[in-house]
């Protein structure tokens, strides 16, 4: 085995000193480091010669960039399969960080004994192996993340989060105006009394998807019924519940999510009913619980993760390359309605 080239060596050959070789491979020549073009072509032409790679470790502590970019997910994204809700995501962070020139490290092992993820492990901060890194998921640890923004650490969140002190940089999806849009395309059809059935998750993406139903209700002037907002599991919808939203002259339905979706459909069933016909029905987001080919051909929005990953490392990029930057660095990105067939006229 080839045994590995110490700096030292390097800075021998290039007649230089080891903390010079250290500045121009790490790229901090600059005001405060100076280096003339010949001496730094010294040290290339030795780092050549001798086939010198730096320790991505070493380099990353001594404040140098090592084309890595972090991946770090809350939630188990193995075996990622086409309908897995991350593999998209990963398809846009992988190509943009191949286009870009970086290596990907993807973090999944757990690091605490009741088997949550974390981030940091024995008080230290495992994605320091890279430049920035980028965190997706629905059970994420605030006090890490607020640790991580305390630190200056370079990274973008996949979806809008808060934090208790400052503001964190991320992409997001737009769900308030994507279930705004939904709610005025039922409106469209006639519908005056809408029901929106919420799970019982708390989160930023579970507030905004209901901030953009009360915005549409506003923006359309449409009374809103404080008692159709209802929060609740699956498994807790029943027909008694389903039959009182139809006597109290709900027309149509909203599901945050595929779950709520098919349990309402599945209630509706015991009681003959199907929308269009006898009810509408709006899904808002891309199944989270279930494989497309399980779901019927409903209206709601798709969220375009493939540009979302591609966008988050495209700013991961330009937060490394702009450090002075003052941030956070907030985009939010748009997502397509899909008209389906469960939403119908009502006259």
């Amino acid at each position: 085995m080839k045994q590995r080239i110490r700096i030292a060596v390097v800075a021998k050959l290039a007649r230089v000193s080891a903390g010079t070789v250290s500045a121009v491979i790490n790229g901090r020549v600059g005001e405060k480091i100076r280096v003339s073009s010949e001496t730094q072509q010294r040290v290339w032409d030795a780092v050549q010669e001798l086939e010198y790679v730096a320790n991505p470790a070493a380099r990353s502590l001594a404040g140098g960039h090592n084309q890595l970019l972090g991946v770090f997910t809350y939630e188990p994204i193995f075996p990622v399969e086409h309908h897995n809700f991350y593999y998209r995501f990963l398809v846009g962070i992988e190509h943009e960080a191949e286009r870009a020139g970086y290596d990907l490290v993807l973090f999944t092992s757990t690091g605490g004994t009741d088997g949550k993820r974390l981030i940091y492990r024995k008080d230290s901060n495992r994605l320091r192996l890279t430049d920035g890194a980028i965190l997706l998921g629905l059970q994420e640890d605030k006090r890490e993340v607020q640790r991580l923004l305390q630190e200056e650490f370079p990274f973008v969140f996949i979806g809008r989060r808060e934090v208790p002190q400052g503001e964190i940089s991320y992409v997001a999806p737009d769900y308030i105006e994507a279930a705004s849009d939904v709610v005025g395309y039922i409106a469209g059809h006639g519908h005056r009394q809408i029901a929106y059935f919420r799970s019982i998750r708390y989160g930023e993406p579970a507030q905004d998807r209901e901030r953009g139903y009360r915005l549409a209700h506003e923006r359309l002037s449409l009374p809103l019924d404080p008692d159709l907002v209802v929060h609740l599991d699956p498994e807790a919808l029943t027909i008694d519940l389903f039959q009182t939203f139809l006597n109290k002259g709900v027309t149509a339905f909203i599901a945050e999510d595929d779950a709520l979706g098919l349990a309402l459909l599945r209630v509706a069933a015991q009681l003959h009913k199907a929308p269009p016909q006898d009810f509408s029905l709006a899904v808002l987001g891309n199944p989270l619980t279930s494989s497309s080919e399980d779901i019927p051909d409903w209206t709601t929005f798709l969220v375009p993760r493939r540009e979302i990953g591609i966008e988050a490392v495209r700013l991961l990029i330009h937060m490394l390359a702009q450090r002075d930057e003052p941030g956070p660095h907030q985009k939010m990105i748009p997502c397509l309605f899909v008209p389906g067939t469960t939403v119908g006229s009502f006259q």
